[in-house]
């Protein structure tokens, strides 16, 4: 293989490391992408002169860190003043080919672990998930983040502490959890009540990101009889959009579904949390913003308009005959 051959491969085997570090600390597929692409522009750019890397993964690695902390600090402004909830923009997992793979990395994938990142400094997520999630040393975390090693110990336990203490305390299997999620799914068809009710938790909470592009929640609702009066009335207003379904599909390591308009556009997306054998959390993503690499959107909000107007006529009742 050519000089150059041999680059490009080396680029693309570090490619899915650099991206699954940044995503997780960023919770965005875009901002990710952005600095997936500058860590490895950087790597390009060192090689390109001839210098000499001992170890381009811990090259690519430390870049992709470093930049990812420092986007965190400028995020953290702009998502105070986000509208409404904010959520990370959800991936879909359940095409990755490597199963196993799959499972091992699932729980720092999914959003409520993502959304508990949040609540730490951008050093403690990087110390955090380099530690826990890729099972770096840490006396190389020390040298990517440019602290000591007793000081990236101690952002670990700190980081560590905080996250056990607001995770799900009872696990599910990956059974009980799928054959949950496919009686909630039928549910929500059904439109069954009582279904529904049978489900959640008692303290579930339902949770939307609309980022102000599109109608959604204000704020989250807890509770079952809140959530359930929610979902009803969703589940009325899709009733009155020809063709709107529900495609269970695996979301960020979770059970979740993709809300689809009759033309197969993405409308949201839906990602449960589920413990104990109950649904303590439903999130969902209706922020194009947030959609858009996962393909064609739909008009939400010219949908929401047609189902308004169905549901004016029907009020109204239909118009005399002659």
């Amino acid at each position: 293989m050519s000089g150059a051959g041999a680059e490009e491969q080396l680029l693309l085997e570090l490619r899915p490391r650099s991206f699954a570090i940044a995503y997780r600390m960023l919770g965005s597929v875009a901002e990710a992408e952005d600095v997936v692409q500058e860590a490895l522009l950087r790597l390009h750019g060192v090689l390109d002169r001839g210098e000499r890397i001992d170890s381009p993964r811990a090259f690519v690695a430390t870049v992709t860190t470093r930049l990812a902390i420092d986007s965190l600090r400028s995020a953290r402004s702009r998502r105070e003043r986000y509208v409404g909830e904010w959520l990370p923009e959800p991936i879909l997992t359940d095409e990755l080919a490597d199963p196993a793979r799959r499972v091992e990395m699932a729980d720092s994938l999914s959003l409520a672990m993502l959304v508990l990142l949040e609540s730490l400094t951008p050093e403690q997520r990087a110390v955090l998930l380099l530690r826990d999630v890729f099972d770096y040393g840490y006396d190389e975390i020390a040298r990517i983040v440019g602290k000591s090693e007793p000081n990236v110990r101690q952002l670990a336990s700190r980081a560590r502490t905080r996250v056990q203490e607001r995770r799900p305390r009872f696990q599910t299997s990956r059974e009980q959890r799928d054959e949950l999620a496919q009686r909630f799914f039928a549910a929500v068809r059904d439109g069954d009540l009582s279904g529904l009710e049978a489900l959640l938790a008692d303290d579930v909470v339902l949770t939307g990101d609309g980022g102000g592009k599109v109608p959604a929640l204000a704020r989250a609702l807890h509770g079952r009889g809140r959530v359930v009066r929610a979902l009803m009335s969703w589940i009325r207003l899709a009733a009155r959009v020809p063709g709107v379904s529900l495609r269970p599909v695996e979301v960020n390591g979770t059970p979740g579904a993709l809300l689809l308009d009759g033309e197969g556009r993405l409308i949201g997306v839906w990602a449960l949390e589920i413990s104990g054998g109950e649904i303590v959390a439903l999130n969902s993503v209706v922020n194009p913003e947030k959609l858009g690499h996962l393909g064609q959107l739909a008009d939400a909000r010219a949908l929401l308009r047609r189902a308004a107007s169905r549901d004016r006529e029907e009020s109204a009742g239909s118009p005399p005959g002659p």
